[in-house]
């Protein structure tokens, strides 16, 4: 029986923990120093939907490219332009310079996150598709649960641009690990068997990749009404302080990270379909608290709640992805369009919140994503209805 190369597999992820904590370090900081800037609503949502936006443009041809020419060179030159957006950051201090730094971001991140995904894709063994895209997946989680704490302590007893650095030194570090420790692109599966990708069109008709699509969709796009405006929320109505902000945005990350392995085995043996439908519910409760939130306990049990649903959720829906894409040999593409999804979820998500915040009350905009939130489950379960995942995809 294939057994899955622990080598490979430790090298990235460890790779994705350290540039995933980075990126952390500055989630909670930036919309509020933005906000201190002069920037609106609508130019807070720029910032943070505009990394999501440059991103969606190219993950289809990254992902694609990747099925082709390997991983390793393009999840090693997003890394180390991860470390050069990272001093860019200590040098641009006006609004317009981090909406085209965040842009230039999105752009190194579609070689990134995809491809990892779709490298661990490639040698996960038949059936172990929930554990190993579990397991894999809680570098994310933990390194964006590590991130937001570290930056608030870091921005709070030093400086933003300590923040800044912090993060460059972990994505020049996560290059390292990268360029040093994973094989040449031409020993890797996909190459040396030469692999044939279905066509773009086969991928957009298929039914689980479509019906994982919009379920991803509406998740984060819940992620990035909290991503995108808890903190300001929170410095608005609340005046909590950056680490205590950092706390509550880590809380759900890091609670989904904590359940994505035991889920992840779970998924192997259990329906499918059914714990993605379980874990959105809890998800859509979870934000709908947030509207209705008096304080930081309200929001602190929210956020642990909405990590809850997403650790139930997440491995299942990512191990339909991982058997969908070793079926249609197209691991990349597939992983690709799960992040387009990802992306153009953030990007509505970070809309949505400036809209709502510059128009009316901002805690409405977590009442709005907790309606997305139930008619993406509703078109999940549409989407999936007439064949069972579990008895298809096992």
């Amino acid at each position: 029986m294939e057994k899955l190369d622990k080598k490979i597999f430790t090298a990235l992820f460890f790779s994705l923990f350290a540039a995933v904590t980075g990126v952390g370090i500055v989630v909670p900081l930036l919309p509020v120093y933005a906000h201190h800037l002069g920037a609106s609503g609508l130019y807070i949502a720029l910032i943070f939907g505009g990394f999501s936006l440059s991103r969606t443009f190219f993950l289809p041809w990254f992902g694609r490219l990747s099925d082709k020419k390997g991983r390793k060179d393009f999840i090693t030159i997003g890394l180390f332009s991860y470390f050069l957006i990272s001093v860019a950051f200590i040098f641009f201090k006006d609004l317009k310079s981090l909406i085209l730094i965040r842009a230039i971001q999105g752009v190194a991140s579609a070689m990134i996150m995809p491809v990892a995904q779709a490298y661990i894709g490639d040698i996960t063994p038949q059936g172990k598709e929930g554990i190993s895209m579990g397991m894999f997946n809680m570098s994310i989680f933990f390194g964006l649960s590590i991130g937001p704490i570290l930056g608030g302590v870091i921005k709070d007893y030093f400086s933003l641009q300590a923040a800044f650095g912090s993060m460059g030194a972990l994505a020049f570090g996560a290059f390292c690990l990268s360029f040093f420790f994973l094989p040449p692109a031409n020993q890797e599966k996909i190459v040396s068997k030469g692999y044939r990708p279905v066509p773009w069109r086969q991928l957009f008709l298929n039914r689980d990749i479509a019906s994982i699509f919009v379920f991803r969709f509406v998740y984060t796009t819940c992620i990035g009404i909290i991503w995108g405006f808890l903190p300001v929320f929170c410095d608005t109505d609340f005046a909590l302080s950056s680490s205590s902000i950092g706390i509550l945005v880590v809380m759900g990350i890091a609670v989904s990270g904590i359940m994505h392995l035991p889920m992840g085995a779970v998924a192997d043996r259990m329906n499918k379909r059914i714990l993605v439908i379980i874990g959105g519910l809890i998800t859509a409760v979870a934000i709908l608290m947030l509207g209705f939130a008096g304080g930081f306990w309200d929001m602190f049990n929210a956020n642990i709640i909405f990590g809850i649903g997403g650790g139930i959720s997440m491995p299942s829906l990512m191990a339909i992805a991982v058997i969908s894409g070793n079926k249609t040999e197209s691991m990349g593409a597939v992983m690709s369009l799960i992040t387009v999804a990802h992306s153009l979820g953030m990007v509505c998500g970070s809309l949505i919140g400036g809209i709502i915040m510059d128009m009316f009350q901002l805690r409405y905009a977590f009442l709005f994503g907790a309606l997305i939130m139930i008619a993406g489950i509703f078109v999940f379960i549409l989407g999936t209805s007439k064949q069972s995942i579990c008895n298809r995809l096992k």
